[in-house]
């Protein structure tokens, strides 16, 4: 029974090394066709087709350093081996799943391996730089063939061409599927409640991250944040160290021609100086014309403000338009139920709160600091009536919305607003934002009443109502958190996925456009296990959401706290990946950011810096840079079984005890009989 525990604890080691599609820069392979040498990789790889002919020089340049009788035997044998870094197991075949480390030949199966030794062991050296390969070469077929198996020798080459497990996985990820499952790349870590990832449009991949207490950091595109805040707006931000406190630094917004004019929009919540109300502020401020990564905070324009009633409930989304017009979300000025007035602030067109307004803040009304576009949709009501401003109305408290930027090849869906509206006690829901649109609130929450009165006369409270395009009740979550429709480059089987969560049990759902009927499926999003998300890719988070994200490339970011609170440094942000597939790194240059995601997918060892795969942008080309020896992958193995050796020296040690202390034998038996009758077991 002990060695079957044994051989249990030996499995659960080599479990950890299972094989998944991954290339050698630790992202998912990806689809191609115009592999003319490396064509068995032709349908899905690691290899663009820069590399391809890279590969193929290397091939040429070992034919000519060879006879004909060589390359007759051995050309198919080099050609296979050279190729396997395009295999979409390619970081398998390296043993670079298991630790963190590629080695410089691949993984051969024993049969395959020892066909080639014998055939060809002369050009090894041809075919690898390893200097210590070469004299383990020298040593023979069973010592070599040794060298260069790998842990789990299930998935050498070439087996791993017909297991039927993974070619299913393979098939899947092309037909858009793969398990469903995604994995975490940790982005930023040490924040106090982090509430926004916003990118400036500016073509420098900066993503601009805020704390709710009122700073602003740049974290530059290989994840490095710059030390001095981009902002810093503590001493003006009202908000406190209380649990969940809604207020502080809420929304942030570049102007869509920031590159030129370096001018940013701002929601924060503060004091009025004068009256000494709490309000919600929408501000413009600019850069420091010498230092664009600082803004000057004497620039400070106010263009809203409002007197937010309660402390809670103060919106905070604010996003630019494809029309070019700032969108300000705000709340329905808090407590619970919207109780203000006779019928609440959501549906009372002469206030602001409970609103989606739409200003234009490159030009200016009589006595506003911003004008209101004419086809806004209730300019032509009598401004005694109604706020010109007003886009959308009927809203409870908007928690974070996302612009789709269409999809990559249709342009479908480019401008909707997809909003989360935070629910009362009942229902969440998720809003396309419609000109003039009424979100029911507070005659109705969600799809159900919510005042019988107001839901009773429709005519009245329900004119212009659009429906969410989907609710969740309390079982599920209690406090929506808006996302991002995926319009990234390099994960296709995430296209036109709308991601948003939970912010109290942080649970990660998914919404998805039906083509035929253009109703939404909601499905609940799974983390992949610790076999698939490895390295720097993760698949637990603090489970506080508060907040998403994205960056100039489309990828989506989830902004996250194990506590919600502005003193507290637990605050993470992740992106999101799809570890079964991507775009080839070809396409994904015209986003200016393959290099990016190359370095930031990079693992990292503890011995030594991994630079990792790169994409150069000139060739497209898939640089393969080796890590370490092969005796690294040695020692991994030896350092993993070393478990099991203790395990059974204490084994052994247990019996042996037991055994001193039997009154069936004693030391000087074994003496006397060498251990012939009694150690035989062990």
């Amino acid at each position: 029974m002990m060695y079957g525990w044994i051989i249990i604890l030996i499995l659960q080691i080599i479990s950890k090394v299972r094989c998944h599609p991954q290339c050698l820069d630790f992202y998912p392979p990806f689809e191609t066709s115009d592999l003319v040498f490396c064509s068995m990789y032709n349908e899905i790889s690691c290899c663009t087709s820069k590399r391809d002919q890279q590969i193929y020089k290397e091939y040429m340049d070992i034919k000519n350093k060879i006879t004909d009788d060589e390359f007759s035997k051995c050309g198919d044998y080099i050609r296979d081996i050279l190729c396997q870094q395009c295999s979409p197991y390619a970081a398998h075949l390296y043993d670079a799943e298991s630790t963190g480390i590629a080695t410089k030949f691949p993984g051969l199966c024993n049969k395959y391996c020892t066909d080639f030794y014998n055939k060809c062991s002369a050009n090894i050296p041809l075919l690898t730089t390893d200097k210590q390969l070469h004299n383990i070469a020298k040593a023979g077929s069973v010592t070599f063939c040794d060298a260069v198996s790998i842990p789990d020798m299930d998935y050498c080459y070439p087996d791993i061409l017909d297991d039927w497990k993974l070619n299913t996985a393979l098939e899947r990820a092309l037909g858009g599927e793969g398990d469903g499952c995604l994995c975490l790349e940790e982005f930023a870590t040490g924040l106090r409640n982090p509430l926004l990832a916003v990118h400036a449009n500016d073509h420098t991949h900066q993503v601009y991250i805020a704390e709710q207490l009122g700073l602003i950091h740049i974290y530059q595109k290989d994840g490095k944040k710059i030390d001095e805040p981009f902002l810093d707006l503590r001493t003006a931000v009202i908000t406190s160290d209380r649990r969940a406190d809604e207020r502080g630094l809420l929304g942030l917004a570049f102007h869509p021609n920031y590159k030129e004019n370096r001018r940013l929009f701002i929601h924060y919540t503060t004091i009025d100086k004068k009256s000494k109300d709490s309000v919600v502020r929408i501000s413009e401020f600019s850069t420091f014309a010498e230092n664009i990564n600082k803004v000057d905070t004497r620039t400070e324009r106010i263009l809203v403000q409002v007197v937010e009633p309660a402390v809670n409930h103060n919106g905070g989304q604010i996003l630019f338009g494809i029309d070019g017009y700032l969108y300000i979300c705000l709340g329905d000025g808090g407590k619970g139920g919207d109780p203000w007035g006779v019928h609440g602030n959501a549906q009372n067109m002469k206030t602001f709160l409970g609103k989606m307004l739409r200003i234009d803040v490159d030009s200016k009304d009589k006595g506003k600091e911003y004008a209101i576009p004419s086809s806004n949709p209730f300019v032509d009501r009598p401004a005694s009536e109604v706020r010109h401003e007003i886009f959308a109305y009927g809203i409870r408290n908007i928690w974070r919305c996302g612009m789709d930027r269409g999809d990559r090849e249709t342009g479908k869906g480019k401008g909707r607003i997809i909003c989360g509206d935070v629910g009362q006690s009942i229902y969440e829901e998720i809003d396309i934002m419609e000109k003039g649109g009424n979100y029911g609130w507070r005659a109705k929450e969600g799809f159900e009443c919510f005042d019988k009165a107001m839901c009773a006369d429709k005519k009245k409270w329900l004119v212009n109502e659009v429906p969410p395009i989907h609710i969740y009740d309390h079982t599920v979550g209690k406090s929506v958190t808006g996302g991002h429709i995926y319009r990234g480059c390099l994960f296709p089987n995430m296209q036109g996925h709308y991601i948003y969560g939970d912010f109290m049990n942080g649970r990660l759902f998914k919404l998805v456009e039906r083509e035929v009927d253009g109703k939404w499926e909601n499905t609940e999003i799974c983390m992949g296990d610790s076999k698939i998300c490895t390295g720097e890719w993760v698949n637990k988070y603090p489970t506080n959401i508060l907040s998403f994200g994205e960056d100039e490339s489309g990828e989506i970011y989830m902004l996250t706290t194990d506590l919600a609170k502005t003193t507290n440094a637990g605050g993470k942000v992740f992106k999101f990946v799809d570890p079964s597939l991507r775009r080839s790194p070809i396409d994904c240059l015209d986003d200016d950011d393959a290099n990016a995601h190359a370095i930031k997918g990079a693992k990292k060892d503890k011995r030594e810096k991994i630079e990792g795969t790169v994409y150069s942008k000139d060739e497209a080309v898939l640089i393969i840079q080796p890590r370490h020896e092969v005796k690294e992958t040695e020692n991994y193995i030896l350092r993993n079984l070393s478990v099991v050796f203790i395990f059974l020296t204490l084994y052994v040690l247990y019996h042996v005890r037991h055994k001193i202390f039997s009154a069936t034998w004693d030391f000087s038996g074994i003496i006397r009989n060498k251990g012939k009758d009694n150690m035989s077991s062990y």
